[in-house]
């Protein structure tokens, strides 16, 4: 007989107590804030090992496939919120809390984000983990336990400053360390030869141990593993050294070790940053293919059957070494001849390319290479041999087999990662229908040429427990309400709203919930940023890494514009604006830093001048991660996915702001394509330059001055940004990063304006025009759904890894 609510309840409480006393330590009557969620965490996290377990053994029982992910960055977020929704536990933790005087909110704010990723890469990764459980399918998911990430963002004086996350400082109660599952990890050293057996002798070795976390999925179905690797010294401490008074030499060892796990994408502008990198993406990719040859043999004995049982997904080029690494394992430890562990090789292995870029796609100088993997490089050489050969029989030519090589021989040599990844995958695919074709076409048009067959699309997803159910309760009841609940478990249900979208009740509901959610945002920036806002003006966010082809540049001179247009015109009824902006730049990424402080400067000068009153605010959102997109995602009117066409590979964020109701305000790139296509164009506004129309001006002699001459506004925004009207205190602070639009505008920035400020003002148009705005609103909630994670997860599943 299944158990009353108030009896669930009652036993929450009683467990809460218990694990209060007998696992932290503290009397309830004595118990401060952190010790709840402690203890929280922790009777919460014994219902989801029992899950766990159960998955485990169901796995094992089965003697099926499991998929492994490997990516540099998981950036999952908290985690307490999401355990206690998909264990469909949050009720009774409430109120088990509620019972002693504790609010379940508070202690939700007291757990730190984890500091394991960046950006889309990274939470791509997450929400990935999350729908892989969701559909029940046997995953792992494998990267690096960073101690401080990537780094926790100040503003001071209006400049980015790199401090780093202390996320650990108190323990993470979700991870169990598994010391059975330790590895040691060498670099360096030779290679010798002993008759037909092959040896790589390294001449330093660290060990990499497993730390695992549960992952679980919608309604508890099942509980996957996100397997982190921390690395230790074999010997903590020369003895002999610190004896004899060398107290900081003889910590080197472990120093070295430490470095590997410190710090999310090092900066890579020396040597040193350069070799830690590489020596990051090969610590965790060798752990992680030592992890499941380990456990292959282990249940299944012959390694000539691991593409029966694993499938290995590359989430990018960080682990793109890994092809080398398992042809090394199973040549050099399993005995297997070279062809036929290449491929076992290929049919186990599948890539994933995140980029176009060329200088994104990873390339190691090949002495550093060489020196820090020496076996590796013969196997890549080796790899390489057999693919030339193969295209000069396919009859490519001499500049198509030179843009194949796994070896860039142009100037200093280099190894292509992204070419090792190719090579050594069976399945090749882009983020988008673009990207997709993109790759095809440009930086892998001579491998593909090559292998016809092997590029493919698998369009991007988010999970939207955590993106629309867990940030937007109050939109979620909404529709619970409107349509039923068939949307929990499957997001294209949402289509149903369809049908409801002109409803003019329906849509001041939904604004109404909108509006709350603005209100609270505006609460948070204002106790975060000390700036006022008004939750009645339209909230216009681009939140995202910074970068110069994401174009916060193109928004930051069209708001420059628009601040001159409200002073020079008071007589227009302008539409009250609020421009929120946040993202970090990467810490040698100059132009990037750059931008953040145009963007400080000219908040600080907009936000003052009370010629513009209530109609224009600018906010820069210091340190933006998961929690704040789950803030203010939720708040957002207006969602700007405005990159330089044919540059974003997919987006995931304007899935997201789509998915709660805002409007799409972007360029023919990435994943904008396909939400156009789903929404329809009259709820998408569209402007600028398609991919084409890029290639075609910066290969036709692209005159960006003459552009910007023959642009009123656009001259005086870019004047007043280079001649210091924002930065006084240094009046050519911006000289040099407006001069670069002028002289060559690589990020089409001038050559988009006049059509991006067309399409702001298209913006205000609709905005005035509330009941028309709302219906847009809710047909892109009810269009997206197929942008779900559970949807892209299900054609990887049956299309790349054969699992379901």
């Amino acid at each position: 007989m299944p158990q009353s609510r108030d009896s669930r309840i009652a036993e929450t409480q009683a467990k809460l107590i218990d694990v209060l006393r007998h696992r932290v330590g503290k009397d309830e009557r004595a118990a401060k804030q952190h010790d709840w969620f402690t203890a929280t965490v922790l009777a919460l996290r014994d219902a989801v090992i029992d899950r766990w377990m159960e998955s485990t053994r169901r796995t094992y029982d089965a003697g099926g496939k499991r998929v492994y992910y490997l990516s540099l960055e998981f950036l999952i977020g908290r985690l307490l919120r999401d355990a206690l929704s998909n264990m469909g536990l949050t009720r009774e933790m409430e109120q088990a809390l509620a019972a002693q005087g504790i609010d379940i909110a508070a202690i939700e704010e007291l757990e730190p984000d984890a500091a394991l990723g960046n950006g889309g890469l990274g939470r791509l990764a997450a929400c990935f983990m999350e729908s892989l459980a969701s559909l029940d399918v046997p995953a792992y998911g494998y990267g690096i336990r960073y101690v401080n990430g990537m780094f926790r963002q100040r503003i001071d004086d209006g400049w980015q400053v790199e401090l780093p996350e202390t996320w650990l400082a108190h323990g993470n109660p979700w991870e169990f360390e598994r010391r059975e599952s330790a590895y040691r990890i060498g670099f360096g050293g030779e290679v010798v030869s002993e008759g037909e057996k092959v040896e790589w002798r390294p001449a330093e070795q660290v060990e990499a141990t497993a730390v695992d976390t549960p992952v679980v999925g919608w309604r508890g179905k099942r509980v996957n593993t996100l397997r982190l690797w921390t690395a230790n010294a074999l010997d903590p401490i020369r003895l002999d050294a610190f004896n004899a008074g060398d107290h900081v030499g003889a910590l080197v060892d472990e120093v070295r070790a430490d470095s590997l796990v410190r710090v999310l994408y090092p900066a890579d502008s020396s040597a040193a940053g350069q070799e830690l990198r590489l020596r990051q993406e090969y610590f965790f990719t060798a752990a992680s293919i030592q992890d499941i040859v380990r456990r292959h043999v282990q249940y299944q004995g012959d390694v000539r059957t691991l593409p029966d049982h694993a499938a290995i997904q590359l989430n990018d080029t960080h682990p793109a070494v890994a092809v080398a690494e398992l042809i090394r394992l199973l040549t050099d430890i399993h005995g297997l001849e070279f062809d036929e562990a290449l491929d076992v090789t290929r049919r186990t292995i599948a890539y994933t390319n995140h980029t176009l870029l060329p200088e994104a796609l990873e390339s190691w100088p090949l002495p550093l290479f060489e020196r820090l993997l020496p076996r590796h490089m013969q196997i890549v050489y080796a790899i390489n041999s057999r693919v030339l050969r193969e295209a000069r029989r396919a009859g490519l030519d001499d500049a198509a087999i030179a843009a194949i090589s796994l070896i860039d021989e142009g100037g200093e040599r280099r190894v292509r990662m992204a070419n090792l990844a190719f090579t050594g995958a069976h399945s090749v695919n882009g983020v988008a229908a673009l990207h997709t074709e993109l790759m095809k076409s440009t930086v892998f048009a001579d491998l593909h040429k090559l292998y016809p067959t092997r590029i493919n699309n698998k369009t991007n997803g988010v999970t939207p427990r955590r993106w629309l159910q867990q940030c937007n309760p109050g939109l979620t009841a909404l529709l619970k309400d409107a349509i039923g609940d068939k949307f929990l478990d499957d997001a294209a249900e949402l289509s149903a709203l369809n049908a409801l979208a002109d409803d003019a009740a329906l849509g001041e509901r939904a604004a109404e919930v909108k509006r709350a959610n603005k209100v609270a945002l505006a609460a948070h920036l204002k106790d975060l940023t000390g700036i006022r806002l008004d939750p009645d003006a339209l909230f216009d966010v681009q939140i995202k890494r910074i970068h110069e082809y994401k174009r916060q540049l193109l928004n930051l001179i069209e708001t420059v514009a628009l601040y001159d247009q409200i002073r020079s015109h008071p007589e227009r009824d302008w539409v009250p604006r609020v421009k929120i902006f946040g993202g970090k730049a990467a810490s040698s990424y100059h132009n990037a830093k750059l931008i953040i402080k145009l963007a400080n400067d000219i908040a600080r000068r907009v936000n003052s001048d009370p010629s513009v009153g209530g109609l224009l605010k600018v906010v820069f959102v210091p340190n933006y991660n998961v929690t704040l997109a789950e803030r203010i995602i939720p708040a957002a009117d207006l969602s700007e996915q405005i990159s330089t066409a044919g540059m974003e590979a997919s987006g995931t964020g304007n899935m997201k702001f789509a998915l709660n109701g805002a409007l799409t305000i972007g360029t023919l790139d990435g994943a904008n394509i396909e939400i156009k296509d789903r929404v329809g164009d009259d709820n998408i506004v569209i402007f600028g330059l398609t991919a084409e129309e890029v290639a075609e001006q910066r290969a036709g002699g692209y005159n960006p001055r003459a552009v910007i001459e023959g642009s009123r506004e656009l001259q005086q925004a870019l004047s007043a940004i280079a001649s210091g009207v924002f930065s006084p205190d240094d009046p050519h602070r911006y000289a040099g990063l407006i001069g670069g639009i002028y002289d060559h505008d690589w990020f089409m920035c001038a050559a988009d304006f006049d059509s991006y400020t067309a399409a702001q003002r298209n913006v205000d148009a609709r905005w005035i025009d509330q009941r028309g705005w709302r219906a847009s609103a809710l047909r892109n909630v009810a269009n997206v759904g197929w942008f779900s994670s559970d949807r892209t997860i299900g054609e990887y599943a049956r299309e790349i890894w054969g699992v379901l």
